[in-house]
């Protein structure tokens, strides 16, 4: 199955340089692209792709107004937010508005696209950056965290440090030399042992309980 991508973003070679990413992906294709908010929605609901990729700051409406009206008016498109503005506010509001991912970026081709992948999934996935700056100010070791740790394996524990530090599957697979089908597959164990809805709920409980790598 191919995932079908509409591109938002005032400056056109932002448009053009992931387009070019996304469209290298043997899965993915770029349906279309907007210059504006406004044109985005238009070009959204009537082509109704799997993913929208949206900056933040547009002439005629913003990304998150966009990522707000898209909830009410195309519900089944996944929204990722992809924008240079590293502001916490930015991040809340587009998470609370129903965004399925927070890129800054400068974050790189490989997260952008695994950034897709993760929100075809119906999976969250924010910039590094961002994710631990958030949890430095959120952590608070408890009794119960440190408990959820017994749950996982030595791999499993591992895996959970390296998606704290930011790194994606691919970059966990090269890391352990293992296979990222295989990083996958842990992920999975992991959410359910931890009951993380996500990459960011691993994440936050590495923090929460301590168990961040030296």
């Amino acid at each position: 199955m191919t995932t079908r991508i509409v591109i938002a973003d005032d400056q056109r070679v932002v448009r053009e340089g992931f387009t070019s990413i996304l469209d290298l992906q043997p899965d993915m294709t770029v349906i279309g692209s907007a210059g504006d908010g406004r044109e985005a929605l238009d070009l959204t609901t009537k082509l109704r792709p799997d993913v929208l990729l949206t900056d933040i700051r547009m002439p005629r409406m913003d990304g998150l107004e966009l990522t707000r009206r898209l909830g009410q008016e195309a519900p089944e498109v996944k929204v990722v937010v992809v924008t240079t503005f590293d502001v916490d506010e930015y991040v809340h509001s587009a998470l609370r508005a129903g965004a399925y991912g927070f890129l800054l970026k400068r974050s790189g081709a490989p997260l952008l696209v695994e950034a897709v992948r993760a929100a075809v999934e119906g999976d969250s996935l924010i910039s590094p950056q961002i994710t631990t700056r958030l949890l430095r100010r959120l952590a608070t070791p408890g009794p119960q965290a440190a408990a959820a740790a017994e749950k996982l394996t030595p791999r499993e524990l591992e895996i959970a440090q390296l998606v704290a530090d930011g790194l994606t599957n691919a970059g966990i697979a090269e890391s352990l030399f293992i296979s990222a089908g295989t990083v996958k597959t842990h992920i999975t164990h992991i959410q359910r042992k931890l009951k993380a809805g996500n990459r960011v709920g691993i994440a936050a409980w590495v923090w929460d309980s301590g168990a961040r790598r030296p």
